[in-house]
Formats: structure tokens, sequence, C-alpha cells
């Protein structure tokens, strides 16, 4: 299954409902990660540009983007970055991909 990176922000809203009344948002994600045919892996709250870092695996980039609105339409988080992440092997297929498509390939205005 394709592994997700997640990085966002808690409104002040959020930041002061969770101060006032404390809460575990792994559990959260991790119910909605479930639901999505998924798991949540880890999930950290986190000092300095981002509130929040979660790591998950779902089956596809749809079910991603589907949790990902699911979390924006909440009104409870900002700035939501995620990205694809591949263990070595995985990338060690790719960059062999990579390696057979590009002898074919020219780039635009003929750079090389």
């Amino acid at each position: 299954m394709p592994t997700f990176i997640t990085q966002g922000r808690y409104t002040r809203e959020a930041i002061k409902g969770m101060v006032t009344r404390p809460e575990d948002r792994a559990d959260a994600a991790s119910r909605l990660f479930a639901k999505a045919g998924g798991r949540l892996v880890n999930y950290y709250v986190t000092f300095g540009e981002y509130d929040f870092l979660l790591i998950g695996e779902v089956p596809s980039e749809t079910q991603m983007a589907a949790i990902l609105l699911a979390v924006a339409s909440g009104g409870g988080v900002t700035d939501l970055r995620t990205n694809l992440a591949m263990n070595s092997i995985e990338a060690k297929g790719v960059f062999a991909a990579a390696g057979d498509l590009a002898p074919g390939f020219r780039s635009a205005g003929g750079v090389s």
C-alpha cells in the first residue's frame, strides 16, 4: 500500500478547543484511515512550522485525497501538505525504471 506523509496546522479555534478539552487526535486519524481501507502508521504533534505530522498507508492516492478533503472540511486544520513516501527498495525500482525511460526523452529546449 502506498505510504503518505502529511503535515498540517491546527486552526486557532481547534487549539483553543483542545486546550480546554485535551484529546488524542491519533484516535480520530486512525479511524479515518481505517474507514478508507488503510491504516495510520504514526501520528506526531510537532513544534515549528507545522503542528502535526502523520504517516499513513492507504490503497491509493484517491483514498488519501478523500481523507484530506474530509479532514479539511471539518475546519480544524489548515495548510495540509502531503507527500508520497517510498522505501529504499521501491525507490531503487523507480530509479531503474527512470533509467529505462531517460535515453528516449528529449528535454524542453533541447537542454542536456
